[in-house]
């Protein structure tokens, strides 16, 4: 049976500036959420709030029926990717590796050609898109039902994001993945749901060429 995760009754301010209004939305194990928007629309704010790092004037997280206020302080419900690096600098992969996951784990962890070879490396030494490339997947192997990706795919070559790609879909066999990311090329390849902030509000859509309508692109965007 799937997990099901929600939020309800969103409100958060800055300045007395509104930037998220009575937001909605839910997600179940299975889904790849996509969440697109401007800059300033609120998307990161909203992980945030829904990982339970930042407060809100008003929230309502539910999981699988019971109530939260600060999810991440629950063992296996939700894992969070910020925008900035959260590693030990100072530590080698390995170490890092070896912090985070059952010994049971690890080899299979390092059966992978990016990384197999970065074992030695201190975190301090990890190109932006190495040391992306590992965050990701370290929160992707952790027990955690839903993984929420804030700009998973920023610094990034292509064939690194590609690699990513593919280690989301398969973890989404049993997680919830919510990402948002500027590439929205590579978010539209890899979701299965879509949704749009806009004026303080969030809008689901089904359709692709909603971007438009919803001002997130332009129509001389090819989609």
């Amino acid at each position: 049976m799937p997990s099901f995760l929600e939020i309800d009754s969103v409100v958060k301010t800055f300045d007395i500036k509104p930037v998220l209004t009575d937001i909605y939305f839910s997600c179940k194990t299975g889904d790849i959420v996509g969440i697109f928007g401007r800059n300033g629309t609120g998307k990161s704010t909203f992980l945030k709030i829904l990982f339970g790092s930042l407060s809100a004037e008003s929230k309502f997280i539910r999981i699988d029926n019971k109530i939260y206020d600060k999810p991440y302080k629950t063992y296996g419900e939700i894992s969070f990717l910020p925008q900035d690096s959260f590693l030990p600098q100072q530590l080698s992969v390995k170490k890092v590796v070896e912090l985070y996951l059952n010994s049971d784990q690890i080899s299979s962890f390092f059966d992978d050609s990016i990384l197999f070879h970065l074992q030695k490396n201190k975190i301090t030494h990890l190109s932006g898109g190495e040391l992306r490339y590992l965050e990701i997947k370290l929160l992707l192997n952790q027990n955690s039902k839903f993984v929420l990706l804030d700009e998973p795919f920023n610094g990034m070559s292509p064939i690194l994001i590609e690699s990513v790609k593919k280690l989301v879909v398969q973890n989404s066999e049993n997680k919830g993945v919510i990402l948002t990311d500027h590439d929205y090329r590579n978010v539209l390849e890899v979701a299965n749901r879509f949704c749009v902030f806009f004026d303080g509000g969030i809008k689901e859509i089904s359709d692709k060429s909603e971007l438009v309508k919803w001002g997130y692109i332009s129509e001389s965007k090819k989609i």
